[in-house]
């Protein structure tokens, strides 16, 4: 079943525990720059959660040419690290340019849902912010706004309620 991260951003505190508990999953040490999820605040007091939200076309699989990502079940993206060059086409065809290149990795990084059980969403609902939240729905239909641009979003939402 494909499942999706819902973010809500009027519940986003801006902690950061999502990128460290996504670091310490992933990478097994506390390394918010290794997240699979990022939160951005380009106006102070709107953070904005950034992570993969499963395309429905996958430019970022196709454009690969070593055809080092594949889609699991989940419909989340997976990078064989083995066959992964570094060559950044996954990111220039990710219309938000999501997957990334960390220094000290020898492959893209991108939100690989944790398998099913991603460790952003248990968190954050562990400490009762349900900013990010799983959607699981039958048949890989999922209803989503794609998130373009996440310094734009916290302008945005500083605007509507009148912060600008």
């Amino acid at each position: 079943m494909k499942i999706w991260i819902l973010r809500d951003y009027s519940r986003c505190v801006g902690c950061r525990l999502c990128e460290i508990e996504c670091s310490l999953r992933h990478e097994g040490l506390v390394w918010p720059a290794a997240s699979r999820i990022r939160i951005y605040e380009s106006v102070f007091g709107f953070p904005v959660p950034y992570t993969c939200v499963q395309c429905d076309d996958y430019p970022c699989m196709a454009s690969c040419p070593t055809k080092a990502l594949s889609v699991a079940e989940t419909g989340a993206v997976l990078v064989d690290e083995s066959l992964c060059i570094m060559c950044g086409s996954c990111i220039n065809a990710c219309p938000g340019r999501i997957p990334r290149m960390v220094g000290g990795k020898k492959a893209v990084i991108i939100c690989d849902l944790c398998g099913g059980n991603p460790a952003c969403v248990e968190v954050c609902e562990s400490a009762g912010f349900n900013a990010l939240r799983l959607v699981r729905k039958p048949g890989g239909e999922v209803v989503k706004a794609y998130l373009n641009n996440p310094i734009k979003t916290s302008e945005d939402l500083a605007k509507k309620l009148n912060v600008f």
